[in-house]
């Protein structure tokens, strides 16, 4: 709600962060409670029972077989996340991918490569650091046989590896398991089965950063879950705790392990309030039967994109996960990104009270992030309004 009354329906959810929506009377009910009881101690002082019992619900939500530390935000996850397999491993190099996000501190900025803004002025960056191609199939410079993935992915490892740096030398290969402001591009699964192999081969880490498709964007708790590709150490944050700071490092136990005493930390991480609101999140993601949500709502997020394709040409490509989905505008006569037609269909929406927000290297993909709990009747409210946006868009 505005200052002066207007009434908005929020589609970027805090940038995937209100998992629930905004103030959801649970996690306000919890986060409330835990306010009368332990505001702050310090996990590294004392343990204290949100804590404890969001990491061993954690913990078993993720098949038993990781660990837990809790941060602030995702950036500070995913620098504990290349810490843990610098540390692990005791090597020196992190290959990322280009169009990749994971953050804006100076280390998680040298492997995002969305945008150059996120990196000027700011150099010379971490070293150490080395991008390959993720496989962004819309727009791939390879030629594809039969929609499959075209091989020069896969082989460009090789390449790395003899050229480049050798892979005795290589920590970790961290990614998104669907890139977020890189233009939620959805990999081919095939893909990253090969590069988990190809980490297999050499005592590489596979580094997922699930802080934007993490807790149940994808249907599933993780979006390596829902892709059935198992990472080494993954990290979590946005919509962990419905709204509240609060991150996750996951590594697998003899990983974690290797960590010794005081060889990473800090104070605010896994703040008790913040772990009663998640423990919340969790509940409803479960018992309140929200992932099932995500997956039938993501169809329908899909099929109205789709019929939208259909109807307007300047809608290039339809792709996403559960509710993480986006359209991409193109030029027709030659698919080149649109970027002024979609700012355009932002601020038509904007005008019609509909929040959207935008995501790609060229700023001409509309991503949907609605909370996971969204109904049928709000997406129709939703859809229309797009529908009469690219209209208005169109015409102006």
């Amino acid at each position: 709600y505005t200052e002066d009354g207007r009434k908005i329906l929020d589609m970027a959810s805090g940038i995937a962060t209100n998992a629930l929506g905004h103030c959801h009377p649970k996690v306000i009910a919890a986060a409330e409670k835990q306010l009368h009881t332990l505001i702050h101690a310090g996990h590294n002082i004392l343990y204290y029972e949100p804590y404890t019992t969001l990491m061993e619900k954690l913990v078993e939500k993720t098949g038993n077989k990781y660990k837990v530390y809790f941060s602030n935000s995702g950036a500070e996850a995913n620098e504990g996340a290349m810490k843990l397999a610098k540390y692990a491993t005791q090597r020196p190099v992190i290959i990322s991918m280009k169009n990749a996000f994971h953050g804006r501190t100076m280390a998680t900025a040298t492997i995002t490569t969305s945008n150059a803004a996120y990196r000027k002025n700011y150099e010379p960056m971490m070293p150490s650091v080395y991008f390959a191609e993720y496989p962004y199939l819309f727009r791939t410079p390879y030629k594809m046989e039969d929609g499959k993935c075209p091989k020069e992915y896969f082989t460009q490892f090789d390449e790395i590896f003899k050229k480049i740096v050798d892979p005795s030398m290589v920590a970790a290969i961290m990614m998104e398991p669907v890139q977020g402001e890189g233009g939620y591009v959805v990999p081919p699964v095939e893909w990253l089965k090969y590069v988990r192999e190809l980490c297999d081969k050499h005592g590489i880490m596979l580094i997922f950063d699930e802080v934007q498709t993490g807790f149940g964007r994808t249907g599933n708790l993780y979006a390596w879950q829902t892709l059935g590709v198992e990472p080494d150490i993954f990290t979590s944050a946005k919509a962990i705790a419905g709204g509240l700071p609060l991150s996750a490092v996951f590594g697998k136990k003899e990983i974690m392990d290797k960590w010794a005493k005081g060889a990473h930390g800090g104070t605010y991480g896994g703040n008790p309030v913040s772990c009663a609101a998640s423990l919340a999140v969790l509940e409803e993601l479960y018992e309140g039967g929200v992932l099932e949500n995500v997956k039938k709502m993501g169809e329908v997020v899909r099929g109205k994109f789709y019929d939208l394709q259909k109807k307007y040409d300047v809608i290039g490509d339809v792709r996403g996960l559960g509710l993480m989905n986006a359209i991409e505008f193109v030029k027709p006569e030659d698919n080149a990104p649109d970027g002024a037609l979609c700012a355009a269909v932002q601020a038509e929406a904007l005008k019609r009270d509909l929040l959207l927000l935008n995501c790609g290297a060229d700023h001409n993909n509309i991503r949907l992030i609605p909370p996971l709990n969204v109904d049928e009747a709000t997406l129709d409210t939703v859809f229309q309004i797009i529908d009469e946006s690219i209209a208005a868009a169109l015409k102006g």
